[in-house]
């Protein structure tokens, strides 16, 4: 199978999980390191619209800045951190399935549904508060804390910090109530 090409000034999801569906962020800690991570690797290479860390997934969805090197910075960003994680957990070989995912993203309106799905990840799985999740950035978007996030421009996606709230607690009803019909 041919891997798309990630092109610049695009918007894409990428997305991947553990090998088997296995644990890749066994603790907190192992998710902040990710983060840090990813922003050492990616910080001026994408632009995040947003993002979701779950035991055996993760999902973000970014702009590409550098198209010449984001590829690279994304390969060395899981390398990086599947090491570490073999390391500490006293193990080998390979932690994420083979390449990652990417989706492009052509409208808007896909868009502000993926970010709906990207944050309601942990309300979906796990049944967690997606409000309160700590590793999505759901929060980091509706707070006025400085962020690397492109909180403007989401937010403008949904016409105002409001309507973003709204929309996610809407969807949030609507998966709630699927449930509860299984």
């Amino acid at each position: 199978m041919k891997l798309e090409v990630l092109e610049k000034d695009k918007v894409y999801h990428i997305y991947n999980r553990g090998i088997n569906s296995e644990v890749i962020f066994n603790s907190d800690e192992n998710k902040l390191y990710f983060l840090k991570l990813y922003s050492k690797y990616l910080g001026k290479k994408a632009d995040t619209f947003a993002y979701c860390l779950m035991d055996n997934h993760f999902h973000f969805i970014i702009r590409i800045i550098n198209e010449n090197e984001i590829t690279q910075a994304l390969s060395n960003l899981f390398n990086a951190y599947a090491k570490a994680f073999n390391k500490q957990n006293n193990r080998t070989g390979s932690l994420f399935e083979k390449h990652f995912k990417r989706i492009k993203i052509e409208n808007e309106i896909y868009l502000t549904n993926l970010i709906q799905y990207v944050h309601l990840n942990p309300k979906h799985h796990l049944d967690f508060d997606y409000k309160r999740f700590q590793f999505s950035s759901y929060q980091s978007l509706i707070s006025d804390k400085p962020t690397k996030l492109i909180r403007e421009e989401v937010i403008q996606l949904f016409d105002s910090k409001e309507n973003f709230i709204y929309c996610h607690d809407f969807k949030n009803e609507i998966l709630s109530e699927k449930q509860m019909l299984e």
